[in-house]
């Protein structure tokens, strides 16, 4: 591939897809350190990633042509989008099928009426007082979120539609939102959970690794869910009510914070996380053996690495500005942005 046309190429992917291509490739590095994997098995797969992205981004603007494709996967994520997208284009039928992809975080956030305009303003709202975005990144972020709308609510009649998810409150939150938005359309869809598929065909006695977002499944592995979901059956109308009417409950709740329990969504509070990150923070001061500061980085990381929920780093971040306000953490640096401060729990006194 010419470098221009590889710059062209990068230049044209979303932050998410070029975060999971990266994390593919990392993924690959540290398997070739800790495991049996071979050097030529790492080159093949690097160059197969390579030659996949040289053209994917103009041909996915080719297949979303309305009329060009068969079939609609929805996901809720740039790294699940951008995966599949890989795995369609290896198997040759990234012309008949149109990835969409909703990049954010339903887990996170009002959705109070987000099926209608004042829930969408609440939202956009929330997230511009609650998060540390630029105004171009808020803007582009409104732009999506209605773009993506737009998208779904225009996939054709007769055209199949699936609907990828994993077991966390934030896909299955977007999955009953998504129901909801194609309740007046008659298209056959499936549902293929992730973390279910995942489990019966990789899990063995000796190894068992629960998919907790969709993301994190590599594109060969992905390919065998693909090539499973062949064979489910699309909802029938009973389920697509249920759902439906699942979200209109969902949509009722004022919490901005919503966690996956026993197959549930359940609302709670916003300060659910608060205790379990001053918690974690105590663990690390205690490797310290002293009360010494830390980058916040390194605490929202242990934070994010054990819980078993997705939320997203800015969340986190966010509770954790609110507990440095509360007295709770002491700071040092600016909060203009996570890599430029550092945090400490308070002494008690």
């Amino acid at each position: 591939m010419e470098i221009e046309k590889l710059k062209k190429v990068i230049k044209g992917l979303s932050e998410g897809e070029a975060k999971s291509l990266l994390f593919h490739i990392l993924l690959r590095v540290n398997l070739l350190k800790e495991t049996e994997y071979s050097e030529e098995g790492f080159v093949n797969d690097v160059s197969k990633i390579y030659r996949t992205i040289s053209d994917l981004t103009n041909e996915q603007s080719e297949s979303n042509q309305e009329g060009t494709f068969k079939m609609v996967h929805i996901l809720f994520g740039d790294s699940p989008a951008g995966s599949l997208k890989v795995v369609l284009k290896d198997l040759g039928v990234h012309k008949e099928e149109n990835v969409i992809s909703f990049e954010d975080i339903f887990s996170i956030g009002p959705i109070r009426h987000l099926h209608e305009e004042s829930g969408k303003k609440t939202r956009f709202d929330w997230i511009k007082n609650h998060f540390n975005h630029t105004y171009d990144e808020f803007f582009e972020y409104k732009q999506k979120f209605q773009r993506t709308i737009h998208q779904i609510k225009s996939i054709p009649e007769g055209k199949s539609i699936a609907i990828w998810v994993a077991e966390n409150s934030h896909e299955q939150t977007g999955l009953r939102y998504v129901l909801h938005l194609l309740k007046e359309k008659n298209n056959a869809i499936k549902v293929i959970n992730t973390t279910k598929t995942y489990a019966e065909h990789f899990n063995r006695l000796d190894t068992e690794y629960v998919v907790l977002h969709t993301g994190e499944i590599p594109p060969e592995k992905l390919q065998v869910i693909y090539g499973q979901s062949k064979q489910k059956a699309p909802l029938s109308q009973l389920e697509r009510e249920r759902f439906e009417q699942e979200w209109l409950s969902l949509a009722e709740n004022d919490e901005a914070l919503r966690i996956w329990q026993k197959g549930r969504i359940l609302s709670v509070p916003e300060d659910y996380y608060d205790q379990y990150m001053i918690n974690s923070a105590k663990k690390l001061h205690s490797k310290q053996k002293t009360n010494d500061f830390m980058k916040s980085a390194r605490l929202i990381g242990e934070v994010l690495g054990h819980l078993e929920q997705y939320v997203g780093d800015e969340f986190l971040e966010y509770r954790l500005k609110r507990l440095i306000e509360k007295g709770v953490f002491e700071m040092e640096g600016s909060l203009e942005a996570m890599r430029c401060y550092s945090i400490k729990l308070r002494s008690k006194k």
